[in-house]
């Protein structure tokens, strides 16, 4: 594994250095999405950027909770699916004693 870059970047206006093991325009990435967010919470009318910052990061922890339930649910679907479709087959393929 390699070691851990640096990557230095202005979020909200701060200036950051972290050290990760994602490329550098993918952390740029991740901190244009968050504060995209806020921006567009200050339009809606927060005025306090620690506010904006917060509610910013609870709708973004919600967006990525309910897409881990979709993911399990529609895993537990298939698997739901497949022990019907085996069910089917083993009726199908049972044979009467002659």
């Amino acid at each position: 594994m390699s070691a851990p870059k640096r990557v230095e970047l202005t979020f909200l206006g701060q200036a950051l250095a972290l050290r990760t093991d994602a490329s550098p325009d993918y952390v740029r990435k991740l901190a244009k999405f968050v504060e995209e967010r806020v921006a567009e919470l200050k339009r809606a009318g927060v005025k306090d950027p620690l506010k904006a910052l917060s509610l910013a990061a609870l709708d973004i922890t919600d967006e990525l909770f309910k897409a881990r339930d979709e993911k399990t649910r529609g895993a537990g679907d298939v698997g739901a699916r497949l022990g019907a479709l085996v069910a089917l087959l083993d009726k199908a393929t049972l044979k009467e004693p002659s």
